[in-house]
């Protein structure tokens, strides 16, 4: 499988970032080579399955599973998208016979409730499997723990946190959403050495190199929705789909006065839908027109960043990747409807007083003010450099001056 473009982006990187649900025989996790090589190896090929299905799962999380006996594998599955079977199951199939006394590896614990699907820890039981080997937790409240418990009090073993780190990488959306009730926001932008986005003109394209909008395609495959603002549909006329990278994200525009032209790519939906987000009213004649084109409009009573997520988040979303330029990014990240920062940086300097940059007025006066970034990678992507944080919502410090 390819790697995952998102790994190594996590916003929570520790344990007491989830709710103190592990209970039973956990590992040290201060002391991760106490798992067998053979348990992390297996354990690794489950993420692999798991990605099989990104950008695809939502509202569920990504879960790979592998059955094992006598040190092969004999049966192996991942979850394809809600209402599907989850992974166990599919694995557990391929096993056969061949699951009676085998152990099983699961990224993410296994469910113990009745939702769409049955739960999965009573299909181990019933299969009668004597070992399973856990990711992580499920942050679940109607799981999280109670799996664990129910695979042990059928006395299975159970072992929980071999790979524990790579398994919340690749789920951190889902986790985030179980925490907060909200798709993870992530912006997105590419900017010159001195801070801008593009010419006094407006021109654009490109400022990074060929490699680093690859990644970005990348990206998008991962999330289940890519939003830009009008002025975004009007100086770039951009496709915001994965370049064939995988899957392709709803693609969400924002427009207040809807003065946008009826040849952009966008209103090609035959392969890729999009959306439009504007308010009550605006240019009924241009609504028509992209309802006949098979585009979906929304009006909103506040044409907010905030309001768009809240719709988003009532599709079932886990991840939506924020594209626009500077204005509509300084309105996003003010009313919380950005976690994360990507920010490609370019060895070119095009200068202009009036040119943009990437983050509009955010109404700070003092540096105190500024929002500040943590848990920052930086990375070479090419002869461009990458910028990787999350944003940091603590209050900001007192100016005491130097």
């Amino acid at each position: 499988m390819p790697q995952d473009p998102l790994e190594n982006n996590l916003l929570f990187h520790n344990t007491s970032d989830l709710p103190d649900r592990h209970t039973g025989n956990l590992p040290d996790r201060s002391n991760p080579d106490q798992f067998n090589s053979f348990d992390r190896q297996m354990m690794q090929r489950c993420l692999d399955l798991a990605k099989q299905a990104r950008g695809q799962t939502a509202p569920n999380p990504m879960v790979g599973a592998i059955v094992v006996q006598g040190g092969e594998i004999v049966g192996e599955g991942f979850h394809p998208g809600a209402g599907q079977p989850h992974a166990e199951v599919f694995a557990l199939k391929a096993a056969g016979d061949r699951a009676e006394g085998a152990t099983v590896y699961v990224s993410l614990e296994p469910c113990s409730h009745f939702g769409r699907t049955p739960p999965c820890a009573d299909a181990l039981i019933a299969a009668k499997v004597s070992r399973v080997v856990v990711g992580m937790i499920d942050p679940n409240p109607k799981v999280s723990g109670a799996g664990v418990d129910r695979l042990r009090n059928a006395g299975i073993e159970v072992v929980v946190g071999v790979e524990e780190s790579a398994c919340r990488e690749l789920n951190e959306a889902f986790i985030y959403r179980i925490l907060h009730q909200r798709p993870l926001g992530i912006l997105k932008y590419a900017m010159t050495l001195d801070g801008k986005i593009a010419t006094t003109t407006g021109h654009s394209a490109w400022i990074t190199k060929p490699e680093s909008r690859k990644l970005v395609h990348g990206w998008r495959s991962g999330c289940d929705a890519v939003i830009i603002g009008g002025n975004t549909v009007r100086q770039d006329n951009p496709l915001l789909t994965s370049h064939g990278q995988g899957h392709n994200p709803l693609r969400v525009v924002m427009s207040r006065s809807l003065d946008l032209s009826q040849g952009a790519q966008l209103w090609n939906v035959a392969d890729t839908p999009t959306v439009v987000f504007t308010v009550a009213g605006a240019r009924p004649e241009f609504q028509k027109f992209l309802l006949d084109r098979g585009v979906e409009v929304v009006e909103l009573a506040d044409l907010t960043p905030a309001a768009v997520m809240t719709n988003l988040s009532d599709r079932g979303f886990l991840s939506v990747l924020w594209e626009c330029g500077g204005t509509l990014a300084a309105a996003a990240i003010q009313d919380g409807s950005v976690q994360k920062i990507l920010a490609f940086i370019a060895p070119k300097i095009i200068g202009g007083a009036t040119a943009p940059s990437p983050i509009g007025d955010l109404g700070l006066e003092r540096m105190t003010e500024a929002i500040e970034l943590e848990e920052v990678k930086w990375r070479s992507i090419g002869s461009d450099l990458l910028l990787e944080g999350t944003i940091r919502r603590s209050q900001p410090e007192s100016d005491t001056g130097e």
